[in-house]
């Protein structure tokens, strides 16, 4: 099925992104496995899961279309038997054919799906009650694999408490035998059609910085977006994509659950698989294709921090079993979910380009789950873009261009430009102020692509996605230009445009403010990491606190150790990082922290959580 064709019955004659208010994701899944099977592809391979958990050389199971198809509507039938149409489905399970599987068969159940992850995961205990509190499932999907630290978790609730759990491998195909195309019943009683405005699934927040949020993306802000990354991102077809993301993750499930919708072949694998060995992902990454004689253009998406795993850890030149990896059909590898780094670019460039990885295809991308997923990628061929900008220019709001050796030069990585039919605005979070070119300020969202709101939040929704952008704050050249005055999503995060791109250069919340002057963590802890070999790149955290006494506050830099030093240097660094952050912030430490790995607290996406860590030390801990 070509894919590009099946999408441009969701533009209009305009060239505009149009979503019909009848389609929903179930609907939609079902209409494409139809027209596969009248093309002769429903028995094509959909997707193929690499197991390690038997061997390191792990397993690969594959599943064609149909065979998805039929557990979907297995999961789908057993679901309306013990549930109620919009009733919250939670999926609590380690990455999977049946995470997928049950995701869908949520959807196609009349539920909503609460994508979660298997109870062991290590540190997220409470992210997972309070989310369960928040979200109150009636059921709960899992795997034979997670069935029992599911069943553990809920163990000490009294059984009237408790959701029911279902296996998803362990129910019969023979289910699907009762599936009833739902579309018969719509026609006759349309009312009772689902609309592509209603709740698809509740993304939780990662919870770092407060009690976990639950974004209501609905059919068509889904749609929406992905079509705007195929378009932004210029996908190629055919294409695979690779994805060992965290499917209780925003960017994971909904990539994953699209190529499925969608027919595209993609390979997945577990999270702890791929920081266990890196070289899995770039095997996977190197595998060749051909659909018909044109060759497999092969995409993936990863946090910034994986780019560093992969060049330590995998580096074909340093290990025979990756010698023969050819990364030149690599056509797209999104870098997001996290701070952007050109170091960790520049290191992995170093070590796949010899292996035919090219540059163009490192795409540094920016969203948020509130915009569902997907904000801004870069669309031109001069990429990744950097631009050096003076660091005190930048505390003050204005991000002014200096020479990359000057002592205040503060390199950023662009995230590129909109997605089609989106606009993005930068304001002056004080004022609702649309700012000019330069101008560090808020980032403001509207567009289609934009979820519902928080569920059963309605103060924090409105304050959050139901801002206002009237005529009388827009510049005259507006970037908001044709856009409605209601309905602004605020993000929190603070950048600047130049050029049409986007340069984050921190969050509203993280600034670090000491006698009345702006400090980005970011930078700080990009001086920090810069100076000592200590420290494990990417994991530290710079945060203020005010002391006791309360006197002015304190700058605070907790750090990881790099698990191949000793910790016998660890005097050594800190007095070299406090040194370089007096000389080049102008703010001396008050106190610097070597810690273990795995010691400061990350978000249940992976982020380091500067605010949770702020809030430990304070109580006490890193001491």
């Amino acid at each position: 099925m070509d894919v590009s064709v099946a999408m441009q019955q969701f533009y209009d004659d305009q060239g505009n992104i149009s979503i019909p208010d009848q389609l929903t994701l179930s609907g939609m899944n079902e209409m494409l496995f139809a027209m596969a099977g009248m093309q002769g592809t429903a028995d094509d391979v959909l997707f193929r899961f690499h197991d390690y958990s038997a061997s390191r050389e792990g397993e690969v199971v594959e599943w064609t279309r149909a065979q998805v198809n039929t557990k979907i509507k297995a999961v789908s039938v057993r679901l309306r038997q013990v549930t109620t149409p919009g009733d919250r489905v939670a999926i609590l399970a380690n990455n999977s054919p049946e995470y997928l599987i049950g995701f869908l068969g949520a959807m196609y159940g009349g539920t909503v799906p609460v994508p979660l992850y298997d109870p062991t995961e290590p540190g997220h205990g409470a992210h997972l009650n309070a989310v369960l509190a928040s979200s109150t499932p009636t059921v709960v999907l899992t795997n034979k694999n997670s069935a029992p630290a599911v069943r553990a978790h809920f163990a000490d609730r009294p059984a009237g408490e408790r959701p029911r759990i279902l296996t998803v491998d362990a129910l019969p195909d023979s289910l699907a035998d009762d599936w009833e195309n739902p579309m018969m019943l719509f026609m006759e009683h349309p009312e009772l059609a689902p609309k592509a405005g209603d709740p698809a699934f509740l993304q939780y927040t990662s919870g770092s910085t407060r009690t976990p949020a639950g974004v209501v993306l609905t059919h068509r802000s889904i749609v929406t977006n992905v079509l705007q990354v195929f378009q932004a991102g210029q996908l190629q077809m055919p294409m695979r994509l690779v994805n060992w993301l965290p499917l209780h993750h925003d960017m994971g499930i909904i990539l994953a659950s699209f190529c499925l919708i969608l027919g595209i072949p993609q390979d997945i694998m577990s999270p702890r698989d791929f920081i266990q060995d890196p070289g899995r992902w770039v095997r996977q990454l190197s595998e060749k294709g051909t659909v018909g004689e044109d060759a497999v253009n092969v995409y993936a998406a990863v946090p910034n921090f994986s780019l560093e795993l992969a060049a330590r850890y995998a580096n074909p030149a340093e290990r025979a079993d990756l010698a023969d990896v050819d990364l030149s059909h690599v056509e797209g590898v999104i870098n997001g979910a996290e701070a952007v780094s050109l170091q960790s670019i520049d290191r992995f460039q170093d070590v796949f380009g010899p292996f035919g990885f090219r540059r163009t295809a490192m795409r540094p991308s920016y969203g948020l789950a509130e915009a569902t997923v997907f904000v801004t990628t870069p669309q031109t061929e001069n990429r990744p873009l950097l631009r050096v900008f003076d660091r005190d220019q930048l505390a003050a709001g204005v991000a002014a261009e200096v020479a990359a050796d000057a002592a205040t030069a503060v390199p950023i990585v662009s995230v590129g430009a909109p997605g089609p039919n989106e606009y993005v605005v930068i304001v002056d979070p004080a004022t609702g102020e649309e700012l000019a070119e330069g101008a560090v300020g808020e980032v403001w969202i509207h567009g289609n692509n934009v979820a519902a709101g928080y569920l059963d939040r309605e103060d924090e929704t409105v304050e959050t996605f139901r801002n206002s952008l009237p005529a009388a704050k827009r510049l005259a050249d507006s970037a908001a230009e044709g856009a409605p005055e209601d309905n602004w999503l605020r993000t929190g995060d603070l950048a600047a445009i130049l050029n049409g791109e986007l340069y984050i250069t921190g969050r509203i919340k993280d600034l670090v403010v000491i006698a009345g002057r702006n400090h980005y963590p970011q930078d700080i802890e990009a001086t920090a990491q810069e100076v000592t070999d200590q420290i494990l790149t990417d994991v530290l955290a710079a945060f203020a606190v005010t002391p006791d006494s309360g006197e002015v506050e304190e700058l605070i830099i907790i750090a990881e150790r790099d698990p191949e030093a000793d910790a016998s240097g660890d005097a050594d660094a800190v007095a070299a990082v406090k040194a370089a952050v007096t000389s080049v912030h102008g703010v001396q430490p008050a106190h610097v922290v070597i810690v273990d790995q795995g010691s400061i607290p990350r978000s249940s996406a992976n982020k380091i959580a500067r605010r949770v860590a702020a809030k430990a030390w304070s109580d006490g801990a890193f001491v």
